[in-house]
């Protein structure tokens, strides 16, 4: 496992070292840093399969980093907070986070989640090499590019998705005009660990909008349905700018 990289990015030393040292006694290849900068430099430099960030961070704190992380990179990103605050849980995911963990954390159930999200990451970036043959499913303005997992606008730019953000999306264009509830999507995303009360289908659903109201001229596709849960409703093609 040397191949896989994994940073962790804390400024408490003995949760530091105490991940470096887990998950190098797993086979690893682990580099930890105690600031957000210090990351930043770090992955200029080396690509990492898997971040570990503690929001609490001096300087720089771990959802603006989360946030940046995101914008450019698929890396899988696990935070690591003191913090029980179901907000900041929701505030995480929302940056981009894959999962989250709270201090006191079971090593077992860490290394769990991460090797879950590192075969994720793997498969994703296999997903997103050229293909001969590139699906495209048209999303009112936008193009949805399964191969690579982006959105393509009407000017060539390209908006990354998620692994959640695509399964999601995915689903919901196989039920297209079908309202789905939360447990029926939660059930079409497969790989993602769940709890009874998570937001996460909401927390997804923001931020797939909000990349498609990127686009000014994109009609509101997915619609909330009070009761339910969404529904994916797309234009035809002629009323399609």
């Amino acid at each position: 496992m040397s191949d896989i990289k994994i940073l962790v990015v804390d400024d408490s030393s003995v949760t530091r070292e105490t991940l470096e040292s887990y998950f190098a006694e797993e086979g690893y290849s682990v580099n930890g840093v105690n600031t957000a900068e210090e990351a930043e430099r770090l992955m200029q430099d080396q690509e990492f399969d898997l971040v570990l960030l503690d929001i609490r961070l001096p300087g720089k704190d771990g959802l603006t980093l989360t946030r940046e992380l995101r914008s450019r990179s698929e890396v899988g990103i696990i935070l690591v907070t003191g913090k029980q605050d179901e907000i900041d849980r929701i505030i995480g995911l929302e940056c981009g986070a894959d999962e989250y963990v709270c201090k006191p954390f079971n090593p077992r159930e860490m290394l769990a989640r991460a090797k879950n999200l590192i075969r994720r990451v793997h498969k994703q970036r296999e997903q997103q090499k050229p293909a001969e043959e590139t699906p495209i499913r048209q999303l009112g303005t936008w193009q949805l590019d399964m191969s690579r997992r982006v959105l393509v606008g009407r000017d060539k730019s390209v908006s990354q998705l998620t692994e959640g953000e695509f399964q999601l999306l995915t689903a919901l264009l196989e039920s297209e005009g079908v309202a789905l509830t939360r447990d029926q999507l939660m059930d079409r995303i497969k790989n993602r660990t769940w709890n009874a009360t998570d937001r996460t289908i909401d927390v997804l659903i923001g931020r797939i909008r909000r990349k498609l109201a990127e686009d000014e001229s994109c009609p509101s596709l997915i619609i909330t349905v009070h009761g339910v849960g969404y529904l994916l409703s797309t234009p035809s093609h002629s009323d399609t700018p």
